[in-house]
């Protein structure tokens, strides 16, 4: 598959997204990774199980060097599985589910993680409900054939793992600022969610 087929095709699974901007310098840069893993046979539940592996891992070792690592390639794996997906013509209504379902439960274990560095735990809580909420209103919008709801929230995935990912470089300095992103990550959260809800009722009661 050459990319401007794969471009096409990622458009049209994402209900005709446009391909521009910081998009279209995520595929090329997915595409150029997933090319030669599709061509030594790795599959995409492959890279999805290693995105897991690493969020597992960062939940484990929290407040070493490395857990910034582990977030990065958690979210990197959790990234590019759909692109080798797409690249192998490997895309399926199962597929699709079992990666959103990994996705979430790397979150998780990203979530358990900051806990561990001393986030409040009903901080934890409220952040984690609100990011499965938004999701599940993607999901569900989905399932009712609107399959993108047109609208990039201030706190989308890779923004969660930015905080995230701050809040452990933050511990292993020793700045005690975990509890602030934390209360950041709510604030930012719930403030997607109620936009998410806003754009949902609209495009839903079209």
């Amino acid at each position: 598959m050459d990319k401007q087929e794969f471009f096409a095709t990622w458009s049209e699974l994402h209900g005709g997204a446009k391909i521009e901007g910081v998009v279209k310098s995520w595929l090329q840069i997915s595409y150029a990774v997933v090319k030669p893993l599709y061509k030594i046979k790795i599959t995409p539940n492959i890279l999805t199980l290693a995105g897991l592996a690493f969020a597992i891992a960062l939940w484990q070792y929290p407040n070493s060097w490395p857990a910034a690592l582990f977030l990065v390639l958690s979210l990197f794996f959790d990234g590019i599985d759909g692109s080798l997906a797409i690249i192998s013509r490997a895309t399926s209504k199962f597929g699709a589910f079992t990666d959103s379902f990994v996705d979430r439960l790397a979150e998780v274990f990203w979530a358990l993680a900051l806990y561990k560095i001393g986030a409040p735990a009903l901080l934890v809580f409220i952040a984690l409900l609100a990011a499965f909420t938004q999701e599940y209103l993607r999901a569900r919008a989905g399932g009712l054939g609107h399959n993108e709801l047109g609208l990039v929230t201030i706190c989308e995935r890779p923004v969660r793992a930015s905080l995230i990912f701050i809040a452990i470089i933050s511990n292993v300095l020793n700045l005690e600022i975990t509890t602030i992103i934390s209360t950041i990550w709510v604030a930012m959260q719930m403030t997607a969610l109620i936009q998410l809800t806003i754009s949902s009722y609209k495009r839903l009661s079209i």
